[in-house]
């Protein structure tokens, strides 16, 4: 699930997942953030994130290790461990694309009262945030700055779609920004997302990748992390 960025009070919005509540709508492509004019973080402070589920070991050169046996794209369907990288062709709007590397390098238990700040009331009772961090490096040829790469999305333990949430505004507990400028080959960024679990016991275990060219047919199937 995409985030969208004007900075400002953080503003929650249920995305569309398995259940329907007040909703923005998932995207059907990687598309472009406005800019993000500079403001003070919000008033509201979430409290402090529990101890992550899962967490991804860097490899010994500093960055995540490859999956093992997949040097070319990643195909439909694929399966990586959490800290394994999945070659990603990369498509942004009608005028750029490349080739990505995309990681997700953790899934974070947070608290439900992370989410008091994006006064969401009785929409989210009950719920519990976590967090999906994931890089992004651009390992192609084309410079990607100033483009998005969201369409993440959390997984529940019997494979079924954990709630979205679309941000407005700042959330400290989870900052999803647009690749910067000059986002050329080597460069690399990391970014959030958010999954609501639907209760204390259950929880969100890993997550998948539906971007294109992942999500254009409906045999597709997106790339998972767990």
């Amino acid at each position: 699930m995409s985030s969208i960025g004007t900075r400002g009070t953080a503003v929650g919005f249920i995305g569309l997942a398995v259940v329907g509540l007040a909703l923005t709508g998932c995207k059907s492509g990687n598309e472009e953030k406005d800019p993000a004019p500079a403001s003070s973080p919000s008033a509201a402070q979430p409290s402090k994130s529990a101890e992550p589920d899962t967490s991804a070991s860097p490899s010994a050169g500093g960055g995540y290790a490859p999956a093992p046996g997949t040097a070319g794209t990643a195909k439909s369907g694929q399966s990586f461990k959490i800290g394994e990288a999945a070659t990603v062709p990369f498509k942004y709007g009608t005028e750029k694309a490349g080739t990505i590397a995309l990681t997700v390098t953790g899934v974070e238990q947070g608290q439900a009262s992370d989410l008091a700040a994006l006064k969401l009331g009785d929409k989210v009772k009950g719920m519990v945030p976590y967090y999906i961090r994931y890089s992004v490096k651009n390992v192609g040829t084309t410079d990607l700055s100033h483009t998005s790469v969201g369409h993440i999305k959390g997984l529940l333990p019997d494979g079924s779609e954990a709630q979205g949430l679309s941000i407005i505004g700042t959330f400290e507990k989870c900052d999803d920004d647009s690749l910067p400028r000059d986002f050329t080959n080597g460069k690399s960024q990391t970014n959030c997302a958010v999954a609501l679990a639907p209760s204390a016991q259950t929880k969100v275990v890993g997550a998948e990748y539906w971007g294109e060219p992942y999500n254009s047919l409906s045999d597709k199937k997106g790339l998972t992390w767990k």
